[in-house]
């Protein structure tokens, strides 16, 4: 119900002054609930209005990923990277778009390219663990994959060891 009330108050907002840059708070939220329909005509209405809002363009693309437009997805996600290439989201984003579309390989690499931009994050390290997971593709990019996570791996006890050693 929190989220019913949080959306309603967004909606409000938004009625009162179309105009506000709330739309992409409401479209976020849509699309957290499963309301990626909803979510997709929010963003386009309000980014006609506000076309250089980053964030609401990574929830569109996010948002169109969950409807299968993949290729559409992949291109507003291509367009924040353009403007930001440092954009957590729309990197983690674009390696989703790759996953869908059966390319593990690039999809680790750009989950690779988040992972050296954020600290050790759960939610990324479940990512490896859904590619490995849904990885059924031939022997080549199963070896690419245990490679990556004994590289990720180090990187991780490295993170550690300099937190923890440096304590010391």
């Amino acid at each position: 119900m929190a989220d019913d009330a949080r959306i309603e108050a967004l909606r409000k907002r938004l009625q009162r002054d179309p105009g506000s840059i709330a739309f992409a708070q409401l479209a976020e939220e849509y699309r957290r609930v499963g309301r990626f329909h909803d979510a997709i005509e929010i963003c386009r209405s309000g980014l006609a209005r506000h076309p250089a809002y980053l964030s609401a363009r990574v929830t569109l693309g996010r948002a169109l990923l969950e409807t299968g437009d993949i290729e559409s997805a992949q291109r507003e996600l291509n367009d924040v990277l353009r403007v930001a290439p440092d954009n957590l989201s729309a990197i983690r984003g674009i390696a989703e778009v790759h996953r869908k579309k059966g390319d593990i390989p690039e999809a680790l690499a750009q989950f690779r390219s988040a992972f050296e931009m954020a600290s050790p994050d759960p939610s990324i390290e479940q990512f490896v663990r859904d590619l490995r997971r849904d990885d059924v593709a031939a022997p080549p990019p199963r070896r690419t994959l245990a490679y990556l996570e004994r590289w990720l791996q180090a990187i991780l006890a490295d993170r550690r060891a300099r937190l923890y050693g440096a304590q010391a």
